[in-house]
């Protein structure tokens, strides 16, 4: 594990990392034409940035976030006044909070844009009443992963938990396997990074000895220590796993890629045209454990990066931002972030809160096996 760099440091900085990334792609968000992208915010954006009149999120100002940051705070203070993850709590908070102020179209709502999957939600529980639980739906972006990455932060100490806790939440607003697995994947590697271990090779080998131990719900039919078929029968897959480990091998077969002088992606903004400028899961995730595998000691390069790749750079820069913050901490990430991000101060007292629940929490653990 490393060292230097407390729980308190990195829970903050995973936090507010991601605030930060958010906020950072307001104005420049959903670029996919980077000639239009350069012409309206220069060769390279460095802070926030005010959006352009008739661009997603017009009206808002620089620092603010869309709704992903406000969702994330949403969860991040149910988690805090609770004290733990309670579903019940969160879907109040979304059937209070959110949906009253949301009509089900794309341009509406706190943040200035909702996207496909809160749509689809608010549309299945306001318009047809459907009860939380029956109201996910397919699409494939990353607005569960976006939220959920306090779940995982929480509970990083707790990885079982972690991956329950996030896969509940993931499933009230999107139920594809796929999807889900590859959110819960990006959890637990959040968690292990907020716990001190390191983004690199070994990353995913820690992950799948949890899978064998039975802490994670992904199904393998790998020998323990071995990339081959298990000599045995295959076991029965158990209701609640996964298919596959494949989506917890995602990281550090890029951190391996990052790492390696014979690959290069360069400069490393262009990583949004390697691995795709869209919403999906399966072109933000890589991008993201890209960027952090690069940049493990720049939280700065990383997000701004994320950010001047254009498309969905704002789950990019999220993503990237809360992987960084839990590597580096919060000492990581430069003043004038934490000081133009509207609330930021706040954010950064829940995020201590949340700390000490955790800290007070292994407390509580280790006394009790004395």
């Amino acid at each position: 594990m490393s060292s230097g760099i407390s729980l308190h440091q990195r829970v903050q900085g995973a936090l507010i990392g991601a605030f930060v990334g958010d906020a950072l792609a307001l104005g420049p968000h959903w670029y996919y034409d980077l000639v239009a992208l350069r012409a309206d915010y220069g060769a390279w954006i460095t802070d926030y940035t005010d959006p352009r009149p008739g661009r997603y999120h017009a009206g808002l100002k620089a620092g603010q976030s869309s709704q992903a940051g406000y969702l994330l705070e949403l969860t991040l203070r149910s988690l805090v006044e609770r004290g733990s993850y309670d579903e019940a709590d969160f879907c109040d908070r979304m059937d209070t909070d959110l949906f009253p102020r949301i009509d089900g179209t794309p341009q509406s709502g706190p943040g200035g844009y909702t996207s496909q999957s809160i749509r689809e939600a608010w549309r299945l529980r306001t318009r047809e009443g459907l009860p939380w639980g029956r109201v996910g739906g397919l699409a494939d972006n990353t607005e569960a992963a976006e939220r959920t990455l306090a779940i995982a932060v929480r509970y990083a100490l707790q990885p079982g938990a972690l991956a329950v806790h996030v896969g509940a939440n993931t499933a009230l607003t999107q139920v594809d396997p796929t999807v889900a697995a590859m959110t819960v994947a990006y959890a637990c590697v959040l968690g292990l990074l907020v716990r001190g271990e390191a983004l690199d090779e070994q990353t995913s080998g820690v992950l799948l000895d949890l899978v064998r131990a039975g802490t994670l719900p992904f199904h393998t039919v790998t020998s323990p220590g071995e990339n081959i078929p298990s000599p045995g029968p295959e076991a029965p897959r158990q209701a609640g796993q996964f298919a596959s480990p494949d989506a917890l091998l995602t990281a550090s077969n890029i951190a391996r890629a990052a790492q390696d002088p014979d690959i290069r992606i360069e400069p490393p903004w262009k990583v949004s045209l390697v691995y795709g400028m869209p919403c999906a899961v399966y072109h933000q995730f890589p991008a993201a454990y890209y960027l952090a595998a690069c940049f493990q000691d720049d939280f700065e390069s990383a997000v701004l990066h994320a950010v001047n790749g254009g498309g969905q750079n704002q789950a990019r820069a999220m993503l990237t931002g809360a992987l960084c913050g839990a590597i580096g901490g919060l000492a990581a990430i430069p003043d004038r972030f934490i000081e133009g991000l509207e609330s930021g101060r706040e954010r950064l007292a829940l995020a201590a809160r949340l700390a000490q629940q955790m800290d007070s929490e292994a407390e509580a653990g280790t006394a009790t096996a004395r």
